[in-house]
Order: C-alpha cells, then sequence, then structure tokens
C-alpha cells in the first residue's frame, strides 16, 4: 500500500490527529460582504463534543440556492426567527456527507469512530424546526458536535447511515436528490380531509343539477361543511349525507363573516374568476382548491402559484358537475409513454429530473427539456448521451431555448411535437415541471397541458407571487396543478437506497469540486446561475480552488483519468482528489 493510501484509510476511518483548531464559513449578516472575514473563512476553536454527543468530520458539502437565500436575505429568512446573526452567526450547508471522529461516552454502543452518515436537513426537536445549515451549524465548517437535537428528533434520528462503497459526493447529493424523489411522489388527498373544515360556496354559474357524490376520505368524515349559496339540491344531499356519516353543515349568510378562517377543502361551483380570488386566501396549509364546472370563467385569475408551492395547495376540477370528481387522484409521477416537458432544466435542479426521467422505468415517450437561453441547457444532451442512447428506442429527447423568438411561436411549435397517434389525448403535455422561479413561466406552462395533465411546480416563488391562470380548463380539461417544497426523512431512506443500489447515481450532478476557501466563489457562482450541475465543496481539503471537471486534466491530471464517461465525477476520482490533496 502507498503512502497515499493508506493516508487516505486512515482518513476514511476517521483516525486522522484531530485539530485544536478548524475552519468555518460564517455568515454575519444580510449579503455577501458579511461571508467570512475578508473574503476567507475564519479559524476558530475545534468544539469538544459532550457525553451524549458526538464529534463529526465534514467530508462533502453540496452548494445550494436555499444556501444564496439565507445571504440575501439574513435574519429575515423564515428558518432564522429573528437571530442576531452578527453575535451568533449561521454556518451555512446542508448537503452533507460526515464522519465520526470522536464518540460520547454515553453514546459508544451506538456509535463508533470512522461511522459514516447523511443527514436530514429538515430537523424538528420537540416540535421545533431546527435545519442543519440554518439554525444548527452547517456543512461549511470542518468539523461539527451533533447533539440532541440530531440524534433524538422528532422522527428519530436523522444521521442515516452511508454504504461503505458510497463516496462523500454522492452522499451529499442524496439531499437535494430527495426533493426531487419527493417531487415525484407526494401523495394527494383523494377526499375531503377527515376531521378538517370544508367549504362549498356557489358562483354566479353554479349549476341546480351539480351532484355532491361521495367526496368523502376512506380515513373518515370532515368535521365540519359551511355552505354558501349552494343549490337547494346538493344543499339536500350533503345534509343528507352528514347525518348520516355524522359531521355537521353550517350554511353561512355571506363570504364576510369568513373572515380570518381557514379551510383544508373549497369547493367552488360555477364560479368565476373574481371568486375565485376572494376565496384563495381561506385556504389552510395544505389544502385542496375544487373547481366544479366551467360556466362563470372568462379569461384568467390570478392564483398564489407561491402557495401552490410552498403550501403544498392542490388547484383541481371537474366539468362533470360531481364534486367528488374533482378529487380523482392526482398524478405527480410522470405518466408512462407520456409526453414531459421540464421548464427552466438548464439549472442543477432540472438536470436531476432529467436525469431521472431518463432512469424511470416506464420513462416518457417523449421529454422536452428548455431554457430562455442554450448556454447551460446544451449541457444535457451531452452529459446524458449515454442514457439518451440507452433510451433512444423508446424514448425521444428534444432540448430547445427560447431565445429572441415569441414565446407563442417557441410553444406552438413545442406543442406540435406531441401529437401522436398513441396518444389518446392529443396535443399537449402530460406532465410539466417548473425548475424557473417566474410566474410568467407558471402562466404559460398551464396552457401546454393535455387534459389530464398535471403542471408541478418545484421552483421556490414567494408566498403572494401570482400568476395568470386559465382557470377554465382546469376544469374543463381536468388537468391539475400542484407544487413541492423540500423533502422529508422517508424520502432521503428512498434516494439512499436508489443511490446505493446503483439505480441513480448523485455524482452525475457534479459539475465542479473545490476546497473549502472557494466555498465563497462557488456560492457566487451558484447566485449568477453560472453553473449546470451541482458544485461540491470538501471541506478538509483547504485551499483548492474552484475548478470545473473538465479543467481538472491540466490542474489534477491523475484525479482527470478516473472520471467516467462524458467527464462525470466517479468514486474513483474522489478517492484519488482526496488521496492527493489532503493535508
Amino acid at each position: 500500500m502507498s503512502n497515499q493510501d493508506a493516508r487516505l484509510e486512515t482518513y476514511r476511518q476517521g483516525q486522522e490527529p484531530i485539530p485544536d483548531r478548524h475552519w468555518i464559513w460564517p455568515l454575519y449578516g444580510q449579503g455577501l460582504e458579511n461571508l467570512g472575514r475578508d473574503h476567507q473563512p475564519v479559524q476558530v476553536e475545534l468544539p469538544q463534543p459532550g457525553p451524549d454527543e458526538l464529534l463529526v468530520r465534514h467530508d462533502a458539502v453540496g452548494l445550494c440556492f436555499s444556501d444564496t437565500k439565507v445571504i440575501n436575505v439574513g435574519e429575515e429568512h423564515p428558518r432564522l426567527h429573528g437571530r442576531n446573526m452578527r453575535t451568533d452567526p449561521v454556518v451555512l450547508g446542508h448537503e452533507v456527507a460526515l464522519t465520526v471522529v470522536q464518540v460520547g461516552e454515553n453514546l459508544s454502543e451506538r456509535f463508533q469512530q470512522g461511522d459514516r452518515f447523511i443527514l436530514q436537513a429538515d430537523i424538528y426537536y420537540q416540535g421545533v424546526g431546527l435545519a442543519y445549515g440554518y439554525a444548527l451549524q452547517g456543512g461549511l465548517s470542518q468539523y461539527n458536535v451533533v447533539g440532541k437535537e440530531i440524534l433524538h428528533g422528532d422522527e428519530g434520528c436523522y444521521l442515516l447511515p452511508l454504504a461503505e462503497h458510497m463516496g462523500y459526493a454522492q452522499g451529499a447529493l442524496t439531499e437535494p436528490w430527495a426533493c426531487v424523489v419527493a417531487a415525484c411522489d407526494i401523495a394527494y388527498r383523494t377526499g375531503w380531509q377527515p376531521g378538517g373544515r370544508v367549504l362549498i360556496i356557489g358562483g354566479p354559474a353554479a349549476d341546480d343539477a351539480t351532484e355532491l357524490g361521495d367526496p368523502h376520505s376512506i380515513d373518515g368524515p370532515p368535521e365540519v361543511v359551511y355552505a354558501l349559496d349552494v343549490p337547494e339540491t346538493l344543499l339536500a344531499e350533503l345534509q343528507a349525507q352528514a347525518a348520516e356519516r355524522g359531521y355537521r353543515v353550517e350554511t353561512v349568510a355571506s363570504l364576510e363573516t369568513l373572515a380570518g378562517q381557514k379551510f383544508g377543502d373549497i369547493v367552488l361551483l360555477g364560479a368565476d374568476s373574481a371568486l375565485y380570488e376572494a376565496v384563495e386566501p381561506l385556504a389552510d396549509s395544505p389544502a385542496v382548491i375544487n373547481l366544479v364546472g366551467v360556466g362563470g370563467f372568462e379569461g384568467t385569475a390570478q392564483v398564489d402559484v407561491g402557495r401552490l408551492h410552498y403550501d403544498h395547495l392542490g388547484l383541481v376540477g371537474t366539468a362533470s358537475g360531481r364534486v367528488s370528481d374533482g378529487y380523482a387522484p392526482i398524478r405527480t409521477e410522470s405518466r408512462p409513454g407520456g409526453s414531459m416537458m421540464l421548464m427552466g432544466a438548464a439549472g442543477p435542479m432540472g438536470q436531476m429530473f432529467f436525469q431521472r426521467a431518463l432512469q424511470t422505468a416506464d420513462c416518457p415517450r417523449l421529454i422536452v427539456a428548455t431554457s430562455r437561453v442554450m448556454d447551460r441547457l446544451a449541457y444535457l444532451p451531452n452529459k446524458f448521451e449515454q442514457l439518451i442512447e440507452s433510451r433512444c428506442d423508446v424514448t425521444r429527447v428534444l432540448v430547445r431555448a427560447m431565445g429572441d423568438q415569441p414565446a407563442s411561436e417557441f410553444y406552438a411549435e413545442l406543442l406540435a411535437e406531441t401529437v401522436d397517434g398513441s396518444q389518446a389525448n392529443g396535443q399537449g403535455f402530460d406532465d410539466i415541471i417548473i425548475m424557473a422561479p417566474s410566474a410568467q413561466v407558471v402562466a404559460e406552462a398551464a396552457t401546454l397541458l393535455a387534459p389530464g395533465g398535471v403542471v408541478n411546480i418545484f421552483a421556490g416563488l414567494p408566498r403572494g407571487t401570482k400568476a395568470p391562470i386559465p382557470l377554465a380548463d382546469i376544469a374543463a380539461k381536468g388537468i391539475r396543478l400542484v407544487g413541492s417544497s423540500g423533502s422529508a426523512i422517508a424520502d432521503l431512506q428512498r434516494m439512499l437506497v436508489e443511490a446505493e443500489s446503483g439505480r441513480l447515481d448523485p455524482n452525475l450532478s457534479v459539475v465542479a469540486v473545490a476546497g473549502l476557501s472557494a466555498a465563497k466563489e462557488g456560492i457566487i457562482g451558484v447566485m449568477e446561475q453560472q453553473f449546470a450541475g451541482k458544485v461540491v465543496v470538501y471541506p478538509q481539503v483547504l485551499d483548492f480552488p474552484l475548478t470545473m471537471l473538465p479543467d481538472l486534466q491540466e490542474r489534477l491530471p491523475a484525479v482527470y483519468a478516473r472520471l467516467g464517461p462524458n467527464e462525470s465525477w466517479t468514486v474513483e476520482a474522489e478517492r484519488a482528489f482526496l488521496a492527493e490533496l489532503l493535508p
């Protein structure tokens, strides 16, 4: 065994000498000028673990666009709860792989030196959210102490073991990949919320022939249904079912009497856009808004698409005149053999959705990746050339940038690509996933769906962001608008299984690597949307500059030689990188 190999093995076992001091990137307030000191990380004393704590070494951390939001707003970020960052700075980095290097005496039966983990970033302890890289010190530091919040959280232990054959970057990037898994596996309700509050309102085109059907959940009835301007026949049906199932119905005289209340289900009968806009603020988080009938809608309504993303609202509808039909299951996994559009696909998350679509067993027959400009988008067909070729017998891939072309012409050309003799739904996309944080893009997407299609708003648009949506299409075509934000520990566990089995390789998302001192440069690049994929920082390598993978050919030839097809990051390249650069 060479000296380099022996050094790397000692490192992997967590047995290297532990320093008295380590380097971190503290954020002292809003703005890049408050990240570190003089554009550099800061050296501080190494924390000491108590008997119920672990000292962990951060091995790899992925840079995320969410990190830039903290920098942009500082203490106003909702995860920081008014924290005084000047005296209690934040250390960013929630996409982390780590190794245990010291074990508190009371934890010796649970953990050992050298244990490798990833962690669920959204941590809840006694009902309080304490996300890693926000309230808790994150991965842009060489070491950290892990205590009760993570080891005994509300969902158990937030550390998940990382298999021996997995690389550090692979482990760190399971966190953003878990958000992709979560977005494709949302379980929306197919009936009224059990024990919840329902609001049914009749609009200007409410039809006397409207029926209730059976909108009740198999898990139980709601607590109460409020009815306003509901046709008499429907109200009688509702009261009869309420008496049978054991909930109450209350009629209300005006919308004003409901001000400030929240509802898990809102059913609009023959509504118009003005009624929708008046009622939408009453939707709880989460909630389903069900549009029954198309008669009242003309033009568009201003829909809070930020709430679709962050509050997990589901906007559904039916033209059948039966309330329960609006609760048909919402498909957030792509339609097998359907047509998919990825809007704003040039960035890291767009790349992940693109890769996943190609590697899904029942993949779409058409995948269209779009962006306003081609620069980063051109990366996709080159990076995933082998995956695309392996699917060419069943899947057609198009990569298109709008450029200076009028939007109407651009989308008309793409809609023409969806016409297929085998497609029962006719022209339009079955699935549209939006990575571009733009209300205009959401509005455009809503017009491009085939009947029964789904728009998934993945981009993080702030609450209060309005987009003009043609609500008549939601009811008439049975389309769905949904959204997703973040992931749960179950999503991370599922993604870890996918990564460890080799079915999805997070390493394919890596476009650049860096040492800790170059993290600020990487964050600036993320802010300026320079990267088509993920930047991975190796905190134990202090001074290596931010380097795109193709540029390793000149900077680290031995590492470049171990890259995979199309210059992709690999476990072997990572090992060579660490063997050459660890101090």
